[in-house]
């Protein structure tokens, strides 16, 4: 059995907890209920963003990969990235959350 909590309600939960600590965050693509990955990207309310994807580390534990790189990019970028994935993968969500100080509120450790 697989213990990990589905995708809908871990987005639920997610955005509540961002939007509860001041840091506004919404649904922008509703993935597979059950079991479709999450992105997440980071806007910094300056024109750059930065999109998160969930990974595996060496020892089995969840963490988060910047997926274009360690800076911020221009949004039109991160656009372009998702329009990629959305080809690839037309199950997967998407949550944008503004934060200027770039802390997405994760429990994870973010890569990359």
């Amino acid at each position: 059995m697989d213990n990990r909590l589905p995708a809908h309600l871990w987005v639920s939960a997610y955005i509540r907890r961002c939007n509860g600590a001041g840091k506004p965050a919404m649904l922008v693509r509703r993935g597979e209920h059950m079991g479709g990955i999450v992105l997440i990207r980071i806007d910094y309310l300056d024109g750059t963003a930065q999109i998160l994807s969930p990974s595996f580390g060496m020892e089995g534990q969840k963490i988060w990969l910047r997926a274009l790189g360690a800076e911020p990019k221009p949004w039109a970028d991160t656009q372009s990235y998702i329009e990629r994935q959305i080809k690839r993968d037309p199950d997967f969500w998407l949550i944008d959350v503004e934060t200027g100080d770039g802390d997405p509120l994760l429990d994870e450790p973010i890569e990359g």
